[in-house]
């Protein structure tokens, strides 16, 4: 499921080299955690977070079908504060 997720957001993306995908256990679900380029973070999310909701969805869908349970989350750089 890991590289169908990679293949969805390397389409969506500009950078797709900077697109790295963190894979986490938490008890029973497997959580996806992406991380993309700083200019690509909008057309991930897409207009309302249309795009993010759908990415979700889908793999939602493909994990059900395996009996499993998936989220996808992506990481957001918190800006650091001028010193």
């Amino acid at each position: 499921m890991k590289d169908t997720l990679h293949f969805l957001i390397t389409t969506i993306v500009e950078h797709p080299e900077a697109v790295e995908i963190e894979e986490r256990q938490d008890q029973d679900a497997t959580i996806f955690i992406v991380h993309v380029h700083a200019e690509d973070m909008g057309r991930v999310i897409g207009k309302s977070g249309r795009i993010i909701r759908a990415v979700r969805d889908l793999m939602k869908v493909i994990a059900a079908k395996r009996n499993q349970f998936v989220d996808v989350e992506l990481f957001e750089e918190t800006p650091q504060a001028a010193a």
